[in-house]
């Protein structure tokens, strides 16, 4: 582990943490809006390249992949080792599969991808009640309308999710500004 601080459940730590990367798919993505979608996706990158740097599980999810398409390229590049796992529930928890996959030792899951009004908000509720504490990545995720994502922020964290951000998430995980992983991680970012 990178610091050795103790653990508070306020903040995410690399060691406690998976990430899932849920439905960044190549033809929903052509339903995003334009102006935040190279944003989100980009955030999306960023987060699986320093979750591989330091070694932060990784669960990339496809709903329907025959009608919506495979993870887009850009993601499927910087994750080259994960292989997806198709869905046709919209909460990840409901795919036996997927909720399989969650390394059990590990109680923070941090969320990323599309839809949030629709997918994310389900997986997050459901892993509440699986007892896993939850972080949304606001800059990570999308919705078609983004009335319908501003409302899924304000329930997941009405339900106890902690909503944060792309950088919060890296530094939280990182802890101190050294190491190889502090010098690869800024460059992620600027």
């Amino acid at each position: 582990m990178l610091d050795n601080r103790p653990h508070t459940p306020l903040m995410a730590v690399a060691s406690l943490s998976q990430l899932m990367m849920i439905d960044t798919q190549t033809r929903l993505v052509t339903t995003m809006p334009p102006e935040a979608l190279p944003a989100t996706i980009k955030n999306i990158g960023i987060l699986a390249q320093a979750a591989m740097l330091l070694t932060v599980p990784i669960l990339i999810t496809e709903q329907y992949p025959k009608g919506l398409g495979q993870t887009v390229p850009e993601l499927l590049a910087v994750t080259p080792s994960i292989r997806p796992v198709e869905k046709i529930a919209f909460s990840c928890m409901a795919e036996p599969k997927i909720s399989r996959q969650l390394t059990r030792d590990r109680s923070q899951v941090i969320l990323a991808g599309m839809e949030a009004h629709i997918c994310i908000l389900q997986t997050a509720l459901d892993l509440l009640i699986a007892g896993k504490q939850v972080f949304v990545v606001e800059d990570a995720i999308i919705s078609r309308n983004p009335a319908n994502k501003a409302n899924a922020i304000a329930r997941m964290r009405d339900a106890g999710c902690m909503i944060s951000n792309t950088e919060s998430i890296l530094f939280e995980w990182l802890g101190k500004a050294e190491g190889d992983a502090f010098k690869v991680m800024s460059k992620l970012i600027r």
